[in-house]
């Protein structure tokens, strides 16, 4: 997992509440457990005029110019804008997947359903909790955004926003340690138990 650091960028502006995952990665391409080759499915059926399934070459498909991600002042952006309860519905962790894969780095909005917020972490994605208000002047804004993971700061239009996060988090995606990192760090140790393990216990 790729080590979370400041930086800035355009925000994409979603202007919708309880965006759940069927419609972040539409179940049809729910086919593959590689973490990779989502991103040019998400949000598919609001992004597309037509129906997607997996082969299609997307590149032949027309686009909704009217969703804001075919918009070309968004080209680019790695921090999304939504609404409430963002993540909602089935537990996929195909919708971190492809939001990752698509070049979303953060979201910010003012509640995500749990098991995205958490799927989200293990993904190399921040998810921010902000109020109404500062959504609303987050959505008015047009300036270029930047995210301070380690001050846990928002800063666009002279306005600094802070934001909470669990420390152990916070530690993990400063460093880019995901559950395998985590238990590879012990790696040492591990050879060193299953050594002496089998010596002591050698007829297993």
């Amino acid at each position: 997992m790729q080590k979370f650091s400041t930086f800035t960028s355009i925000a994409t502006p979603l202007e919708r509440a309880n965006i759940d995952t069927d419609s972040i990665i539409p179940k049809q391409f729910l086919k593959s457990i590689k973490r990779s080759g989502f991103g040019v499915n998400l949000f598919d059926e609001w992004r597309y005029l037509d129906h997607g399934e997996v082969g299609t070459d997307n590149s032949k498909r027309p686009l909704n110019m009217d969703f804001v991600l075919n918009q070309e002042k968004y080209q680019g952006a790695k921090i999304l804008l939504a609404r409430e309860n963002f993540g909602c519905g089935s537990s996929r962790e195909h919708a971190p997947w492809a939001l990752e894969d698509y070049g979303f780095k953060a979201i910010i909005a003012p509640s995500f359903a749990d098991i995205f917020y958490n799927n989200c972490f293990k993904n190399g994605i921040l998810p921010i909790v902000q109020d109404n208000n500062a959504m609303d002047e987050l959505f008015a804004s047009t300036d270029e955004i930047t995210i301070n993971l380690d001050a846990q700061s928002i800063y666009v239009n002279n306005k600094t926003y802070l934001f909470e996060i669990d420390t152990e988090r916070k530690r993990r995606l400063i460093n880019g340690l995901d559950d395998i990192d985590l238990t590879l760090q012990y790696a040492d140790d591990i050879k060193t138990f299953e050594k002496d393990y089998f010596n002591k216990y050698n007829w297993l």
